[in-house]
């Protein structure tokens, strides 16, 4: 009787899943599970792109962080489906990528030192082990190396890249930190756990806004950057998408701390503590999040898909993984169903888009005067549908939802 009870609360506060003898699995999501909105968005990105070294719009093989993020929700959608043509589609991207001798491909050079390049060797773990082949162990050999002599601050955190010294950016963290616990993890190296905890630590102290409780897109250790604050160090402006990158390490390098690590509490409550924030800055109509999370509403600002995915797979899977409470589960759903009401269109071939994708931002650098972390500039930067930043978060979060589902079915 108590766990039939339980289930009728959960499903009052998750999917209103009985009512009309509607299937469980089909309740809200427009009539279509989780899983199955994961599966159509591979589907109809594999059919717009059918080989992986030329998503996000690339010319020539890249070693890139967004054909990683992909492939990765690809082996992700693999893990629960067992369809192989989603674990065949990453291990393609890497097969091209990685040379007989394990050397990467597409423009990775460890002495560039950008976090970006380490993000697709996310992908490498399970090919590895499945394959069995040492020009993938090879491959993270070499990821990790850079990372060991990467370029830091004096406090130790990362340099975003070696061309933006003393600066370092939350998507950041997501480049290099969930490879860098997994690495540890995988191969016994201690050390490269707590070194990806030490950047969340940094990254959080530094870019923590006391205002919104969010974070701030950099920082600048030595307050030399034009779009620093000269007493903060700190950028101006909460861009969504940064912050989606934070939320997601924060949740992936869970994934490969130990239960007794002495950080792992530590870890936890900084994720209650951006994720608290996070929520409260969700779209109170709309149930997404904003461009410019600290400036909702103002004129030119819009609703963004990017952002929205990313939050919404990092808290359904914190939910899943015990870390937060049910509002973010509440907010987890509320999302999605906003997610596929604001920005999913169906196509007249029966492929499904993803539109509202800013497709890049960024603080300083070649074109400085274009990059300078203010309101209309982020704003300015180009919108397009399909965007691999969305795909992968889109695709992770159905994963994670259903897995939910599956849990209380």
């Amino acid at each position: 009787m108590r766990n039939k009870i339980k289930y009728c609360l959960f499903s009052v506060l998750f999917f209103h899943l009985i009512s009309s003898g509607q299937s469980s699995q089909k309740a809200g999501f427009q009539g279509i599970s989780p899983i199955e909105w994961s599966k159509k968005m591979a589907d109809s990105d594999q059919k717009r792109v059918p080989n992986p070294v030329f998503l996000d719009g690339v010319k020539y093989p890249k070693w890139n962080y967004t054909n990683g993020l992909v492939c990765l929700a690809n082996q992700k959608l693999f893990d629960y489906t067992k369809d192989k043509k989603y674990w065949d589609y990453a291990f393609e991207y890497a097969n091209q990528l990685i040379d007989d001798k394990g050397q990467i491909l597409g423009g990775f050079a460890v002495d560039r030192y950008s976090l970006d390049l380490v993000n697709s060797g996310k992908i490498l773990f399970d090919i590895y082990k499945k394959t069995g082949d040492s020009r993938y162990k090879t491959a993270m050999d070499s990821l990790h190396k850079q990372l060991e002599h990467h370029p830091r601050n004096t406090d130790g955190g990362y340099w975003h890249k070696k061309s933006y010294p003393w600066q370092m950016w939350l998507d950041g963290v997501y480049m290099a930190d969930p490879f860098a616990a997994q690495y540890g993890a995988e191969f016994k190296l201690d050390k490269a756990i707590d070194d990806a905890i030490l950047q969340v630590e940094l990254i959080q102290k530094h870019t923590f806004d006391p205002k919104t409780g969010l974070n701030f897109h950099g920082y600048d250790e030595k307050r030399q950057q034009f779009w620093a604050n000269k007493t903060t160090g700190t950028s101006s402006h909460i861009w969504g998408r940064a912050q989606g990158w934070y939320c997601m390490a924060l949740v992936d390098i869970l994934d490969f701390v130990p239960e007794n690590h002495p950080k792992r509490k530590e870890l936890i409550k900084i994720v209650q503590k951006v994720f608290s924030a996070v929520l409260k800055a969700q779209d109170t109509e709309t149930k997404v999040w904003w461009q410019v999370m600290d400036q909702p509403r103002r004129q030119g600002n819009y609703l963004e898909s990017t952002c929205s995915t990313m939050f919404i797979y990092s808290f359904a899977k914190a939910y899943n993984k015990g870390y937060v409470e049910s509002k973010f589960l509440t907010a987890a759903r509320t999302g999605f169903e906003g997610v596929l009401k604001q920005f999913i269109k169906q196509n007249p071939d029966g492929t499904i888009s993803i539109t509202k994708c800013c497709a890049v931002s960024g603080l300083g650098g070649k074109n400085p005067q274009d990059r300078d972390g203010s309101f209309e500039y982020y704003i300015s930067e180009p919108i397009r549908e399909n965007d691999a930043k969305a795909v992968g978060p889109f695709i992770l979060a159905g994963i994670e939802l259903q897995m939910i589902l599956d849990k209380h079915n």
